[in-house]
């Protein structure tokens, strides 16, 4: 085997790499000086000693008493064993620390258990990126309905929201907004691509707030700050059946009111024409 791969293999086993070279240098003769060692293995003199003593007191090796001390590997098959041992130990003793763990942790687990948070179901977010990707992670999270007060201002304007037409060519979408989509031709044209994609929408004069409702369990909605106005949006969601299905029905007594495309344009339009006339 590579002289290397056998020092990698040692210092696996718990040596250091001047321990283990040590040891290869010493199992090729019955026994050397410490310079002897230094010169064949490569270590440096000032270390040689420490190295030689730290493989004695591990029992990888024997020092032998004369005019000059000389040092012998312990046979291979006893050194490898009493490293195992000493990492057998170690693991044991990592075995005892970790069920007295266990126990000290065990009580305050199971009486975290007991506690929470009885408003994890709500989450209030005020950044403005934050608001839209969690947003577009409900969107894209559609089962089978999404349901929108669609109002400005816009997070993404409906002439660019590229993934809410997608989601409603795959589930059911129906939008309620405001006239004043029609104010602008980009957004009345992007709201026109929403119909043609599938979407279901109805025009009113005025929204009471911004409202998603997703598979009637997930709410999101917007409040305004009384005070700073629309500047300031505070965005909530809250994951409640019942509350999803309540809003559901103020967005369908809402939605029964509203007007088609077609019928809100031209009703617009008409104003427009009596008020030049008048």
């Amino acid at each position: 085997m590579d002289p290397t791969d056998l020092v990698n293999q040692l210092t696996r086993l718990g040596l250091t790499s001047y321990e283990a070279k040590a040891y290869l240098t010493l199992i090729r003769r019955d026994s050397f000086t410490a310079a002897q060692v230094a010169r064949q293995s490569g270590l440096p003199r000032q270390r040689i000693y420490d190295v030689l003593g730290s493989l004695v007191q591990k029992g990888l090796a024997a020092a032998r008493p004369g005019n000059v001390v000389k040092y012998a590997a312990t046979p291979p098959e006893l050194a490898i064993e009493l490293l195992l041992a000493s990492h057998r130990e170690q693991l044991a003793r990592m075995e005892r620390d970790a069920q007295l763990m266990v126990s000290d942790l065990k009580p305050a687990f199971e009486a975290g258990q007991e506690h929470t948070d009885p408003l994890e179901y709500i989450e209030v977010l005020r950044d403005r990126r934050a608001i839209n990707e969690r947003f577009a992670e409900l969107q894209a999270n559609v089962k089978r309905e999404i349901l929108v007060f669609t109002k400005p201002p816009y997070a993404t304007p409906p002439q660019e929201n590229v993934e809410g037409l997608e989601v409603s060519q795959a589930h059911e979408a129906r939008s309620l907004y405001e006239f004043s989509v029609f104010d602008d031709p980009a957004v009345a044209r992007g709201v026109q691509r929403f119909v043609e994609a599938g979407e279901q929408a109805r025009f009113v004069p005025s929204l009471p707030l911004k409202l998603v409702i997703i598979d009637e369990t997930i709410v999101m909605f917007g409040m305004e700050d009384p005070v700073a106005g629309s500047s300031e949006l505070t965005i909530v969601v809250v994951e409640h059946q019942s509350l999803a299905k309540v809003l559901k029905t103020a967005f369908n007594a809402i939605w029964d009111s509203g007007l088609s495309f077609d019928q809100a344009s031209e009703l617009l339009a008409s104003r427009k024409e009596a008020a030049k006339s008048g």
